[in-house]
């Protein structure tokens, strides 16, 4: 059966959606279109380029994250330097390895450009920070008067990926701006789980059958943030700017078609995750996308 899917971000816990692919895969269901933000753009996107649950595994396993730790060059004391560029280059890492590292296995696959794909297959994520829009690329990128089909995949995922401070955002430059570039960053600041791309706008339904996967419990067993110091304001905060959008669209009727997967004891940005967690999280995919499955019709 062909199904349409949508990934939320959520770092390096989406190694539970490798669980949940397996049991996909095991169960015969392929994807039609995918959409994704933030790391869900990247599964999004190799799920597309004809990468397996198994080949998805052999290449998150062996990512050396500290790889795309690429710091700019500087005559300047380290830690000074650390701080000029990210106030002056608006992040502490260029993302140039990760945007390489995508170009190297998108490009194994035959895929360079959204051109090499079925037209509309793959919606990635971005927020364009210069105009305050949530971006849906490639369609979005002709308001800039960028052609979307000639337009790289593995830039874009990079927008989608691009975390504030962490990465340089990535600049367009308009041929209607007057020169100026707009600053694209992580899609999960706008829209983490883009559930609602592939509803019909009118009926707010699908026109094909849709699947999400999605790293949180179910809404209703959501905790609420508990907000006692300036950290945990600016953590609440960005988890509000990040779900609340999305949360719009997941009604009691929307939610029995999405995976919730309750990934609650590892961060994001936990980027030296265990062979043992690592399998936990694999494992919890499995469970949540076999228990969704028997009882989901659509």
């Amino acid at each position: 059966m062909k199904v349409d899917g949508v990934f939320a971000g959520g770092g390096v816990k989406a190694f539970a959606f490798v669980g949940a692919l397996q049991i996909m895969e095991e169960q015969g269901y392929e994807f039609d279109r995918l959409a994704g933000s933030s790391a869900g753009a990247i599964i999004a996107a190799l799920i597309q380029a004809g990468y397996s649950s198994e080949e998805l595994f052999s290449l998150l396993n062996e990512l050396d994250v500290e790889e795309f730790k690429d710091e700019r060059m500087s005559y300047l004391p380290f830690p000074m330097a650390k701080w000029i560029h990210m106030y002056f280059r608006l992040g502490l890492y260029r993302g140039d390895a990760l945007e390489q590292w995508l170009k190297t296995v998108l490009e194994a696959r035959g895929i360079r450009t959204f051109d090499d794909l079925p037209n509309g297959s793959l919606k990635i994520i971005a927020s364009d920070l210069s105009k305050g829009r949530l971006l849906v690329l490639p369609d979005d990128l002709q308001k800039y008067g960028v052609i979307p089909e000639r337009f790289p995949v593995a830039r874009a995922i990079r927008m989608s990926c691009s975390i504030p401070f962490f990465f340089e955002p990535v600049k367009i430059y308009s041929r209607a701006g007057g020169g100026k570039p707009s600053y694209i960053v992580d899609g999960g600041i706008l829209s983490n789980f883009p559930m609602w791309l592939f509803m019909d706008g009118a009926t707010k339904r699908w026109k094909k059958p849709a699947i999400g996967f999605q790293l949180t419990p179910e809404i209703k067993e959501l905790p609420s943030n508990k907000i006692k110091n300036a950290v945990d304001m600016y953590r609440a905060l960005f988890e509000t700017m990040s779900n609340a959008h999305d949360i719009r669209y997941i009604d009691d009727e929307h939610a029995r078609n999405i995976v919730f997967i309750p990934v609650q004891d590892i961060k994001a940005t936990d980027f030296s995750l265990s062979d043992e967690q690592k399998e936990d999280l694999i494992l919890l995919g499995r469970n949540e996308a076999e228990k969704f499955l028997k009882k989901w019709s659509y």
